[in-house]
């Protein structure tokens, strides 16, 4: 048994249910989410990279994940589109089953508003704030310059804010800066 193997096989019995929960936040849909996990973990052990850290592979994959979800995004703009009226697909991912507890509730208006965001505002605001992670990593992690994650954390915050009335998000974080637009500061 090769190293990559023992490391894929480590990583899967440590760390699946984070990376489930990553692509599923990214996806809102659990069969989209195994999906872009599965290509995630084929783009990142099809070749037989050197043998690394369960941390690396994680974080490999990780990478992967968010990558694989924007390229998905791309293609399916540039293919037909389907309507609210046509059956199959887009009928079960619209249904939900509500939850009456308030804290659910917030939860699942917190993630439908996210899922409202586009692919790049969305996997930032989700690696920024979900994963606690600092502007800086955010960059690294999507391979944009600080300033764009900036702009797209500042964009999909204030797209966020009317849809979710209990939303907090920290504005006095330190890596944090103003985003100067034509029309002034936001």
């Amino acid at each position: 048994m090769s190293r990559w193997k023992d490391t894929l096989d480590a990583l899967m019995h440590e760390r699946a249910a984070a990376l489930f929960g990553y692509a599923f936040v990214l996806t809102g849909d659990a069969d989209a989410a195994e999906d872009l996990l599965q290509d995630a973990l084929v783009r990142t052990f099809r070749v037989n990279r050197r043998s690394g850290t369960v941390n690396e592979a994680h974080a490999y994959v990780k990478r992967a994940i968010s990558t694989a979800f924007i390229d998905g995004h791309r293609r399916t703009e540039a293919r037909p589109q389907r309507h609210p009226g046509d059956e199959g697909d887009f009928a079960r991912a619209s249904a939900a089953s509500p939850d009456h507890a308030a804290t659910t509730d917030s939860h699942l208006d917190l993630h439908a508003a996210i899922l409202t965001l586009p692919p790049r505002e969305r996997a930032c605001v989700v690696l920024r704030y979900l994963d606690d992670m600092p502007i800086a990593a955010v960059a690294a992690e999507l391979g944009l310059a600080d300033g764009s994650v900036k702009r797209y954390l500042s964009d999909g915050v204030a797209r966020l804010r009317p849809l979710v009335s209990t939303l907090d998000f920290p504005t006095d974080s330190p890596d944090t800066v103003p985003v100067r637009t034509p029309g002034g500061t936001r």
